[in-house]
């Protein structure tokens, strides 16, 4: 079993910055295994906008790329999203996921494990 357990998000205006943090535990996690960032906003589809894999070798959506940080402190399990240049369509809740056992090909595939999520608000 494997547990993420989520903090930060909040509210914040156009052009700022917030950072999420995804704390993992449970006998199954390795902090090789892949992880990824996900968000569902309204009335949409949930998307994966960032994923990090065994080998450092990290993806992101092209909405995102270039503003957003994915990057993991193997030492504390934990997965972080630093969030700048933020927009109001931004707004989402936000989730991280992993899958035990997968080291590689981290992007756009199936997380069997997830975060409880957390709202982030962006407001123009």
């Amino acid at each position: 079993q494997v547990q993420l357990v989520q903090s930060g998000g909040g509210s914040v205006q156009a052009g700022g910055s917030l950072r999420l943090s995804c704390q993992a535990s449970g006998r199954a996690y390795s902090p090789a295994d892949c992880m990824g960032w996900f968000r569902q906003a309204p009335g949409k589809e949930r998307e994966q906008i960032a994923s990090i894999d065994s080998g450092g070798g990290i993806s992101y959506e092209d909405s995102v790329r270039g503003r957003f940080t994915i990057s993991k402190d193997k030492a504390k399990k934990t997965l972080y999203l630093e969030m700048n240049s933020l927009k109001p369509e931004d707004t989402a809740i936000y989730y991280c996921a992993t899958e035990v056992d997968r080291r590689f090909g981290c992007w756009k595939s199936a997380y069997s494990y997830w975060g409880q999520g957390t709202q982030v608000n962006v407001s123009s």
